[in-house]
């Protein structure tokens, strides 16, 4: 359900704005992303795990929190973001 090491080293590699930029909106979106659709997989199988269920509508809320953040900030940041990573809104 959690993601590699690797693929989070990906992720950063690929949404941060500069070198060793780990905290941005964009890189916490992109990992957040990245563990909402393989706990989506996870409750496709197993329909009855609430807890699971809970953990990923937090993960949902807390993603939403920062793309609103971004998009008060800077709007074009926004688009782009959720262009790259196909989130619609």
């Amino acid at each position: 359900m959690s993601i590699t090491i690797e693929r989070k080293a990906e992720l950063v590699k690929e949404y941060s704005t500069k070198e060793g930029d780990t905290g941005s909106p964009e890189v916490q979106v992109a990992i957040l992303s990245e563990r909402i659709s393989n706990l989506t997989e996870h409750m496709k199988i197993h329909k009855q795990d609430f807890h699971s269920r809970r953990g990923l509508l937090m993960m949902v809320g807390q993603r939403r929190r920062l793309l609103d953040y971004v998009k008060r900030k800077n709007e074009e940041r926004y688009t782009t973001l959720i262009g790259r990573l196909g989130i619609r809104r």
